[in-house]
C-alpha cells in the first residue's frame, strides 16, 4: 500500500532545502498546517508543471498560513538549479541522503526507479495526516484538490 493511514502522525525528519539550510517537519506543529508535495525529479516536464503551478497559485492556496514543502530524492545542488530557473521560493527539500530515506517512511518511495512516487499529504497543525492523494507518474496532480483538502484543515 502506499502511503499513511489517515489520522496517522506523520513521521518527523529533517532534510536540507534548496539553499543547504535544515528544515525540520515537527518544527510547524502547533504552528501551521503543511502540505507536503513528493515529486519525482526536479526538470521533468510533469515535476516542473506540478511545482510553477504551486508557485503560481500558492498565494490563492494559502488562505490560512499553511506551509508548503516539496521533497524528492534530488541532490541540493540540483533543486538549487530548478527553483533558480523557474523562480521557486518555498522549500525544495533534498531526500537525496539516506537515499530515498523519508520517501520510504511515507510509504512513496519507488524502488525502481529511486526516486518518490507522485503524492501528496495534507498534514494538520498536529501533524496528523488529514488527506492524501496518490497519481501515477505521468498524471499531474490537481492544484484544487490542495485548495480543498487545506479548506478543509483550516476552516
Amino acid at each position: 500500500m502506499t502511503g499513511l493511514r489517515r489520522g496517522a502522525l506523520a513521521p518527523d525528519f529533517t532534510l536540507r532545502d534548496q539553499h543547504g539550510q535544515d528544515v525540520r517537519l515537527s518544527s510547524f506543529r502547533g504552528k501551521a498546517a503543511v502540505l507536503l508535495v513528493f515529486y519525482p525529479a526536479a526538470f521533468s516536464r510533469v515535476c516542473s508543471g506540478e511545482l510553477t503551478a504551486l508557485r503560481d497559485g500558492w498565494p490563492l492556496l494559502d488562505r490560512a498560513g499553511a506551509e508548503l514543502l516539496a521533497i524528492s530524492c534530488d541532490p541540493v545542488f540540483t533543486l538549487r538549479a530548478a527553483a533558480d530557473a523557474e523562480t521557486i521560493e518555498f522549500p525544495l527539500l533534498s531526500d537525496f541522503w539516506p537515499h530515498g530515506a523519508v520517501s520510504a517512511a511515507y510509504g512513496v518511495f519507488d524502488e525502481h526507479r529511486g526516486s518518490s512516487r507522485r503524492s501528496s499529504f495534507a498534514l494538520d497543525r498536529d501533524g496528523t495526516v488529514h488527506w492524501q492523494v496518490h497519481n501515477p507518474g505521468p498524471e499531474a496532480r490537481d492544484v484544487e484538490a490542495y485548495r480543498r483538502a487545506l479548506d478543509e484543515l483550516t476552516s
